[in-house]
């Protein structure tokens, strides 16, 4: 028994440390386009990467340790170690040939391995091939002939050989064999999953550093491909509704109009410092303000003394699609996020990127969670944030919430770390809220005010925010401050069925910077933001396509949402809610839909090219 226990955990060491190889591999074969790094740089490509490496060597690990739970009562000699050369040959093979793939094509697409050149060379081998060199077809399967040897006799000698072999038993002997090694073989799946915390493996979780190039050299090229072919969808033959003429006819009724004499006085301040506050699940429900029940007191009575947005609504119903409608207002898609697929949230434009570029801010991310759920640091990474703090960053004492540390702890190390305004290299810092999410255990006495402890929840970290603008208003740093706040989706409470309803969440503005104050009533939705505050600096926001201006009365005004079956079309006039499933209105104006379905389909076009 111990021998299979070692000979298992050498054969997953060994698929590690091939893929460890391979990640020297790639870095020697692009050489040029890693120029500059230094042995720091590679040490953080592969520690960073290792858990990557951990689950796809758990996967390759699978088929051995079925046959170390076989071999516990029959011995390996024989069958087993057959059937196991075998099963090594087929894996180094393959490994090998994807490791030596994703290292040739780096150069070309600057994008790991996925499922593309399977789809080219199924559609059209010679296109393929078209690109290669002569050269390329003598020294790629060199390598990988090479690669594939090493790797098996890596296999080979630390699993057959090593130790040497498993002996048979029989009885209560083999029961408590077989039993301890199917114990191993489940614990594989840790590895596999990625832990057993919240979040599961994905690619987000090789994200590290502000270079794209060294967090592409620790993502793993099998579990890329893996993931890509497990997430495939052919965006560009989704939700046709029109010919491209009628489609581009359609949605250039709702672009944006360009209003070069607009004065909106949303600033007092050229360069405010801006805090996002992103509130997970709240809605309008929870505002008197709005119509809503007296949850969120606080913020409602901030909101009174700003400027509240009346109209506003929620692009999407998860957190993966509102947190890219909020900074890089693009919306959220009913049968997707692109959220999960990182070659296309690189090619995402953003308002951080934006403001980091041209308006001059250090660019900061606040998260009591896991940064790697759902893929969201390697989407922040690309969006130009200097800094992530997330779970990982609080004393294990403070993590005392299922999603990491509570909303009262994130926000104390926000004010721990305010800093002197500088009007020649503002801020920008990002909040996201957690606590107000399911199980709605938080750390507030409300004195009996809920019966309800989603209610509870979500006026706790009202308390939160509320704390937070309180002490940032008695700071200096007020003055040249802007707060917005604003939910990430629909909310959890109260419960509610017409999606209209549901999508229905508050826009707040608030802090010394801001010199328009009262309510607003125009419609818009988590993708006008961007462009809203981009105008209001003096910066243009022609990269963002689905935003518009909400202080710009030329420009047509509405909101889109999108839920996996459903999606939605405000305007001042009227709304529609139509069926994808069913291609049927559900209720309101049908004269609105076109312009719902050519949204949508503009969406789908602009997601297939990204």
């Amino acid at each position: 028994m111990v021998k299979a226990i070692v000979k298992l955990l050498s054969v997953f060491l060994s698929f590690t440390l091939a893929f460890i190889t391979g990640k020297l591999v790639f870095l020697v074969a692009n050489a040029s386009v890693y120029s500059g790094i230094g042995g720091s740089d590679i040490l953080c490509i592969i520690g960073h990467g290792l858990s990557m490496d951990f689950s796809m060597a758990g996967y390759f690990s699978i088929i051995p340790a079925i046959l170390f739970c076989i071999a516990s009562a029959t011995g390996s000699k024989g069958i087993i170690d057959k059937i196991m050369k075998i099963y090594f040959i087929i894996a180094s093979v393959i490994i090998s040939l994807i490791i030596t793939v994703d290292a040739a094509l780096y150069g070309y697409w600057q994008f790991k391995l996925d499922s593309t050149p399977l789809f080219y060379f199924l559609s059209s081998p010679s296109a393929a091939f078209a690109s290669a060199e002569w050269w390329h077809f003598i020294v790629g399967p060199l390598v990988w002939i090479l690669l594939a040897t090493l790797f098996y006799a890596m296999l080979y000698y630390a699993t057959i050989k090593f130790q040497g072999d498993v002996a048979p038993s029989k009885g209560k002997k083999a029961a408590a064999n077989i039993t301890v090694m199917v114990v191993m073989t489940a614990l594989l799946f840790i590895p596999i999953r990625g832990g057993v915390t919240v979040s599961t493996m994905n690619l987000s979780r090789a994200y590290f550093s502000s270079d794209t190039r060294l967090n592409h050299a620790a993502v793993n090229p099998a579990f890329s491909l893996m993931y890509s072919l497990s997430h495939q969808n052919d965006f560009a033959n989704q939700y046709r509704f029109f010919d491209e003429n009628e489609n581009r006819r359609i949605f250039s009724m709702l672009t944006e109009i360009p209003n070069d004499s607009i004065a909106t006085h949303l600033l007092s301040v050229s360069r405010p410092d801006i805090y996002i506050i992103i509130l997970e699940s709240f809605s309008s429900h929870l505002f008197p303000s709005l119509g809503g029940e007296a949850v969120a007191l606080k913020l409602d009575s901030i909101a009174r003394n700003g400027l509240l947005f009346t109209n506003f609504y929620a692009n999407s119903f998860r957190t993966d699609r509102g947190i890219p409608a909020v900074l890089s207002a693009y919306p959220g898609q009913p049968s997707t996020s692109i959220m999960k697929f990182v070659s296309k949230t690189e090619n995402l434009p953003s308002l951080s990127k934006e403001l980091k570029t041209k308006g001059g801010y250090s660019t900061k991310y606040y998260y009591g969670g896991d940064a790697n759920f759902t893929n969201m640091k390697a989407y922040l990474v690309s969006a130009g944030f200097d800094e992530i703090i997330s779970d990982i960053d609080f004393p294990v004492s403070k993590r005392l919430s299922k999603w990491g540390a509570h909303d009262d702890v994130v926000f104390d190390r926000v004010i721990n770390e305010l800093t002197p305004y500088d009007s020649s290299y503002p801020a920008l810092k990002v909040i996201q809220t957690s606590s107000s999410h399911e199980p709605f255990e938080v750390p507030y006495d409300d004195k009996g005010r809920f019966s309800d402890k989603r209610a509870k929840a979500f006026a706790y970290t009202d308390s939160c925010v509320a704390n937070f603008i309180t002490t940032l208003r008695n700071r200096p740093q007020w003055q040249n401050s802007l707060i917005i706040a604003v939910p990430d989706h629909y909310g959890a409470y109260p419960d509610l069925t017409d999606p209209l309803e549901r999508h229905k969440i508050p826009l707040i503005m608030t802090g010394g910077a801001l010199s328009k104050r009262g309510t607003e009533s125009t419609v818009g939705s988590q993708i006008d933001i961007t462009a809203t505050l981009l105008n209001a600096l003096g910066i243009k926001s022609d990269l963002f396509p689905f935003s518009r201006n909400l202080l710009n009365e030329k420009s047509p005004h509405f909101a889109f949402f999108a839920d996996p079956s459903v999606i939605g079309f405000v305007t001042e006039s009227g709304d529609v809610v139509y069926n994808l499933d069913s291609s049927k209105t559900e209720s309101g104006d049908e004269k609105l839909l076109p312009f719902a379905k050519s949204f949508l389909q503009t969406l789908y076009d602009d997601l297939s090219k990204r």
